[in-house]
């Protein structure tokens, strides 16, 4: 049986400079996206590219990082189901779009690169395994219509941040 999940977030645009959007130069891209219990606001613009503020983060780095922590937390999960037990994980997740000539455009292309460290060394190939098969569940990579690659790198060793 299927169940259905709800999420909700209120995106409220804060980039009003006094004049409304009277012109295409008189208004500030920046807006602020927040959720029910939700310990902050997500600070966001557009792109610079498109006269964003480039401190904040755009809708375009916004799915590139969902994609990105779905798979982590799928990964995690999995590896705890495995026996695997992982001590630090980071990824440098990037993506591309292609912009049209009549301003639109769509994302061709994720491609995640998480590097993990494991304390097992003989469960490496297992680690990796389990990043194929975090790829095959995660909710934002099965939504998406461009292709979400992983290039996944795992270590065996000790993390200083572990049992300290």
């Amino acid at each position: 049986m299927s169940r259905i999940h709800h999420y909700q977030t209120t995106t409220t645009w804060t980039g009003n400079l006094g004049s409304g959007t009277s012109e295409y130069k008189a208004y500030s891209r920046n807006h602020e996206i927040t959720g029910p219990k939700k310990a902050a606001a997500i600070q966001g613009s557009s792109d610079a590219l498109f006269r964003g503020d480039p401190a904040r983060y755009s809708p375009e780095d916004l799915l590139v990082g969902a994609l990105s922590a779905c798979h982590m937390l799928w990964v995690l999960h999995l590896c705890v189901a495995a026996g695997i037990v992982v001590t630090d994980y980071s990824d440098e997740a990037a993506g591309e779009m292609v912009e049209h000539a009549d301003g639109s455009g769509e994302f061709t292309s994720v491609t995640l690169n998480p590097r993990m460290t494991i304390t097992d060394e003989s469960r490496i190939e297992d680690a990796l395994a389990v990043h194929h098969k975090a790829h095959e569940v995660c909710f934002v990579a099965r939504s998406v219509n461009f292709q979400v690659m992983h290039k996944p790198v795992v270590v065996a060793g000790f993390h200083p941040n572990v049992g300290a």
